[in-house]
Order: structure tokens, then sequence, then C-alpha cells
């Protein structure tokens, strides 16, 4: 089609089958149960875990997510709420060590209407941001640029992840 650009993304097909075979299915309860480079999980700790958001906003856009599954923060018992926050707090650490970002977007959105894409199990958003990031091609476009391969990033970040748990948790 004419003046259609195609933008090549192989690594969406699995999510597209996943989608569509496993609806109900919590991302967070099943990446739990799953062999953890498999699911992206960069630390585990007792109550709560960090794993590698695989449709990201930014390259090292992680989510930091409670164990329990619960839809709320007010849900979280205080020992969960603060794993929690050490993890978001680990993440910053580790994310600006390894991919040194200008920024964060750090953030929680409770229910769909706040934007919550899994509304029965809370997480928090880490982003990484820099400067330039946004650009014109979300605006002219409705294409958003992810520079790099989700598990390469992974690769990258996960060993900075698990050394810095020693300290952390």
């Amino acid at each position: 089609m004419p003046g259609l650009e195609v933008l090549f993304a192989p690594w969406r097909y699995s999510y597209v089958v996943r989608a569509s075979q496993e609806k109900h299915e919590c991302i967070f309860c099943r990446a739990l149960r799953e062999d953890e480079d498999e699911a992206l999980v960069l630390v585990r700790s007792r109550r709560a875990f960090v794993m590698m958001n695989l449709y990201p906003y930014n390259t090292g856009h992680v989510m930091v997510a409670p164990v329990r599954h619960v839809a709320s923060l007010e849900e979280l018992e205080d020992d969960e709420l603060l794993e929690l926050m050490k993890l978001v707090k680990l993440s910053l650490k580790a994310i600006r060590d390894v991919l040194s970002p200008h920024g964060f977007n750090v953030g929680v959105n409770i229910g769909r209407v706040a934007g919550a894409g899994i509304e029965d199990h809370v997480h928090v958003h880490v982003v990484p941001r820099w400067s330039g990031d946004t650009n014109f091609m979300p605006v002219v476009a409705g294409v958003k640029v992810i520079p790099q391969d989700v598990r390469e990033t992974y690769r990258r970040l996960k060993p900075r992840f698990q050394s810095l748990a020693r300290s952390y948790l």
C-alpha cells in the first residue's frame, strides 16, 4: 500500500498468539511459575519481584510486583509494601548503572480507567528516560521505536540486579 510504513517486529508474534490463548491468566502469577529467564524475571525476593516489560514504553522498562495477587496497594501488608519499594529502589540503581538514563518515570496504574492493562495484580512501572527519547515518531507516525530487543536488555540488566539484591534485600 503506498505511503504505508511497515515496521517488522517479529518478537510480538508470541504475544499475539499467547494473548489470544491465555486471556485470563495473570502474567505476574505465570512468571512466578515459569523459568526465571524465560519469564524475564530479573530478581525475586520473598514478597515481590522485578520483571522486564515484554512490550516496553522504553528500553529497560521493568515492572515490580508483589508475589501475592492483589489489585491495589492498600491490599498489601506493610512488609509486602516495603519489599516492593525496596525493589523499585534497586531497579532505579541497576538501570541507572547499566543503561545510564537521564531520568525515570515511576508509577502505578490502579484500575482500568487509570490505565492498568493488568488490573487484578498491582505493579509498579519503572521506565528509564533519556533526553530526546520523545520525538516526532509517536506524534507523526503513531509509532514508538525501541532500539534494543527486550531479551538483550534483560541479559545486560540481570547481573546487576542480582549483585545489588545481596545488599538491598
